[in-house]
């Protein structure tokens, strides 16, 4: 049984340290961060070999959002302008523009040999949504969130890269920077229903989500989205999210507790995994220790959630840049 975790591993290169931890501790899969990216050569070297430490065609997945958030650049990678500049630059073709956008995305990540992007973003940006957050938002309201989420996942599962769904159930009201301290929303559960949660229910079908670390004061004063029972039942029951659910980072600042505990209260509550991102062997060891394999649920849920790495199609390249410059004022890339 696969082990209840994604791990990173701490540089370009797997060490035979990292490759005799990863064979025994057996993640279910892998997420790759700027320090393990130098070209395009090693990157698909280092995808192989964290497979081969498990045997199995496990699951790599990077942050590919565009604008800050984007792990591969030039000359490996498009440099994507940040994800509001751009949908509100395409106007009322932002749903295709996005799904274009990502259907790019998805062939230069399976190029490298990745295949999973934790996008979409389906937070509502606000005028009070943290910097280090607004700008990656889709858009200000409900619907143009939805339809901005729905054509990036459409995109990815086109070109054969699982989605992954963030952050559940809501991150754009916060105003902390979650890396850093715990955000707290304290709007009414009306608000959030109708609001903030919505996009979430309306793409409740989507194979994997993200949790967010974030308190709804409404539902749990006490513990964030990502160790609340309570919100991860409001997740699965109100919203509707049958996939696979991972939790955000487990390294940031906003959770209290040595990583270990940490994981084990997001299990507890109800995650199914445990996202660690920083590559600290003793860190990843405790946490290995602490949660073991998944669920049977879980295992189910990945199972499913990976049926859609088959699901490519071919894809023209320049067919397809034309047509998302054709609707992007200003074009739609990065120019710096």
């Amino acid at each position: 049984m696969n082990g209840a975790y994604i791990f990173g591993c701490a540089g370009p290169r797997l060490t035979s340290e990292e490759a005799a931890f990863f064979r025994e501790a057996n993640p279910w899969g892998f997420i790759l961060f700027d320090r393990n990216l130098e070209n395009a050569g090693q990157i698909q070297a280092l995808c192989a070999d964290l497979r081969d430490s498990v045997g199995r065609a496990a699951t790599v997945f990077i942050d590919q959002e565009g604008g800050r958030v984007q792990r591969l650049r030039a000359p490996i990678a498009r440099n994507w302008r940040p994800a509001l500049d751009f949908t509100q630059a395409a106007g009322i073709h932002a749903p295709r523009a996005m799904y274009l956008r990502y259907r790019l995305i998805a062939a230069e990540l399976t190029r490298l040999g990745i295949d999973g992007n934790c996008a979409p973003l389906a937070d509502i940006a606000t005028d009070k949504t943290h910097p280090v957050l607004r700008n990656r938002c889709y858009g200000v309201t409900p619907g143009a969130v939805i339809s901005c989420a729905r054509g990036v996942s459409t995109g990815l599962i086109a070109g054969g890269v699982l989605p992954v769904l963030k952050h559940i159930p809501g991150h754009g009201r916060a105003q902390v920077d979650s890396h850093i301290g715990l955000p707290s929303v304290d709007a009414a559960p009306e608000v959030l229903m109708k609001n903030d949660f919505e996009p979430f229910a309306s793409l409740a079908d989507l194979p994997i989500g993200m949790t967010a670390h974030v308190v709804f004061e409404a539902y749990d004063g006490d513990a964030p989205a990502t160790t609340s029972k309570t919100m991860i039942d409001i997740i699965r029951s109100k919203l509707g999210f049958s996939g696979l659910l991972m939790t955000d980072d487990i390294s940031m600042e906003a959770l209290k507790g040595s990583p270990e505990a940490r994981s084990a209260a997001a299990l507890k509550a109800g995650c199914d995994l445990a996202l660690h991102c920083n590559g600290d062997l003793d860190e990843m060891r405790g946490i290995a220790d602490a949660l073991g394999p998944m669920s049977k649920a879980a295992a189910i849920r990945a199972e499913e959630a990976l049926k859609l790495r088959d699901a490519a199609t071919e894809i023209d390249i320049p067919a397809t840049e034309a047509e998302l410059e054709a609707l992007i004022t200003g074009g739609p890339y990065d120019p710096n």
